[in-house]
């Protein structure tokens, strides 16, 4: 019988995924449909219908469920043992295009395991109860024997639910009318639950694991090892019931039964790809944040020789998953998020069905050639030139229209003009005294050389620099330059100068086409820095 029922089920399922595959997944949707618009909205969407108002209703959209599957680990001060799974299911209504609530359920379990050894455990009930500390306070072991040490590990296993803002960042597209993906992040609050517990010693024998810890500790074969191996070896000789709770904040933080509450912060991406229109998968990554330090079990901060401290460094957890999200409801379209909502503007401007379009008049009523619509001087005598807008046309602005004007085109300086449209133009000031033309000014913010050692040789960088003053002396054609270096007393530096000068000179004759008359060189003796060249107006 209960593998009957099984079998039923499974059926239905199966036709339920085939009947949404078998759907179109098209996102338009018509905004006469009546059966997509609320109550609510309908009387909005009259008022766009009758041309009243320029914006249709929002459509009445699905509801969206979905479950998922994936990766649940937390970050701590232990480390991490993947794979851990966990899971989550979900229920999401969207607000508008591009913004939805989201109120979710997760479920997850996380373990992990200390590669290295510690030994400021002390502070740490769940593990000071079985073994003893002797790296406290400064303190050393005992002479001849090795130090108690444990590895850390945990098993957590943690509630959440949240709500949570979800933003659509690609279905406003302004070149396509839909696309199969949803790129979309958020973040959410809410309340976690959790409980850890470590694996402290053998629940079949109640013996610890001091020897097996000590051993790989101190056994110089271990302590080389890379840490998947030293991490197989604690797996092989521990047995996996983590029996023993992990320390808690106690009654400082609320409880639920034997778990530990608390506030929840949650930030969201992910990326959904739509299979039909009713159903799509999603792969999302979730990270959630909470003001304790203890969802490993460990708060303890190790320090090789002193107490161990409370450092607040909280924990956090992971889960990357995978989902499977359906559509829900009848008379609806699909969740806004999957719509573009340019669709409707596109579609009214490729082909309109929402114009009110005026009944066409073309009445001229002073024969200019202009309809009375458009018309912004009814009565213009007849023959008169007129513009398109139907006012006489008068060209140059003077007050007298073309069809009076002796002088059709009178300078503004020339007006006011006479009746006849003829203005009387004064002598020009240009004409009168004449300015004096301005002085070339040279340019004074030419850039520095740069040389090395004795060398003469132009860099790569002073060749860019010699193109940037070259550039400068053809838009001054008139301008000339002195190249100067500045060399110590001595006659080797003297000609080290001079070969520097000269080859600068020689750059913007040969390779950048100025003239050599407009160039001197000079070596001036503690002037500057002897590897510099600076390039200065005459």
């Amino acid at each position: 019988m209960q593998s009957k029922k099984y079998t039923l089920l499974l059926t239905m399922f199966i036709l339920f995924i085939g009947g949404a595959f078998a759907q179109k997944t098209t996102t338009v949707y018509d905004v006469y449909d009546t059966a997509v618009i609320t109550k609510k909205g309908m009387p909005q969407q009259n008022e766009f219908w009758n041309h009243n108002y320029n914006f249709p209703s929002k459509p009445r959209d699905m509801w969206e469920v979905g479950v998922s599957g994936g990766l649940f680990n937390v970050s701590g001060d232990v480390a991490s043992v993947l794979p851990t799974f966990g899971f989550s299911a979900h229920v999401r209504k969207s607000l508008g295009y591009l913004f939805s609530l989201r109120l979710q359920y997760l479920y997850g379990t996380a373990k992990g395991l200390n590669w290295k050894a510690s030994g400021n455990y002390a502070k740490n009930e769940a593990f000071s109860q079985y073994y003893s500390a002797p790296n406290i306070s400064g303190s050393t072991t005992i002479p001849g024997q090795a130090p108690e040490v444990v590895y850390y590990n945990y098993k957590n296993k943690t509630q959440d639910l949240s709500i949570q803002g979800i933003f659509s960042l690609n279905n406003i597209k302004f070149h396509k009318q839909t696309s199969k993906w949803n790129l979309y992040g958020g973040a959410g609050i809410g309340f976690s639950a959790y409980e850890t517990k470590i694996n402290a010693r053998n629940e079949a024998t109640g013996s610890t694991y001091s020897a097996l810890f000590t051993d790989l500790y101190t056994n110089v074969a271990y302590k080389y090892s890379n840490r998947n191996d030293i991490r197989k070896k604690l797996r092989d000789g521990m047995d996996n019931t983590y029996e023993e709770a992990a320390e808690t904040y106690g009654e400082r933080k609320p409880k639920m039964g034997s778990q530990t509450v608390n506030f929840a912060t949650t930030g969201i991406v992910g990326i959904s790809y739509r299979l039909a229109k009713r159903i799509n998968i999603s792969l999302e990554d979730r990270h959630t944040f909470v003001k304790d330090d203890l969802l490993d079990g460990q708060q303890w901060q190790e320090h090789p020789y002193g107490d161990a401290v409370l450092t607040a460094n909280w924990d956090s957890y992971n889960y990357l998953s995978l989902g499977l999200n359906f559509n829900l409801g009848s008379k609806s379209i699909e969740p806004l998020w999957w719509i573009n909502p340019l669709d409707y503007v596109y579609s009214e401007l490729n082909k309109p069905k929402h114009q009110l379009i005026p009944k066409p008049v073309f009445e001229d009523a002073d024969a200019d050639g202009v309809v009375d619509q458009l018309d912004r001087e009814p009565n213009t005598p007849a023959g008169v030139s007129v513009d398109t807008h139907g006012v006489t046309r008068d060209t140059d602005g003077d007050g007298v229209p073309d069809s009076k004007d002796k002088q059709l085109i009178t300078p503004s300086e020339c007006q006011p003009v006479d009746a006849d449209g003829v203005g009387k133009c004064p002598e020009p000031e240009c004409c009168k005294n004449p300015p004096a033309p301005p002085a070339p000014e040279c340019p004074s913010n030419y850039p520095s050389l740069t040389f090395k050692g004795n060398g003469a040789g132009i860099s790569a960088d002073n060749k860019a620099l010699l193109t940037a003053i070259a550039n400068m002396l053809k838009v001054n054609p008139k301008c000339n330059i002195t190249i100067n270096g500045y060399p110590e007393a001595s006659k080797a530096a003297q000609a080290v100068c001079q070969n520097r000068v000269d080859a600068v000179k020689l750059y913007l004759v040969q390779k950048e086409g100025i003239s050599a008359d407009r160039i001197t060189t000079n070596c001036e003796v503690g002037g500057g820095d002897k590897n510099t060249i600076d390039i200065k107006s005459n």
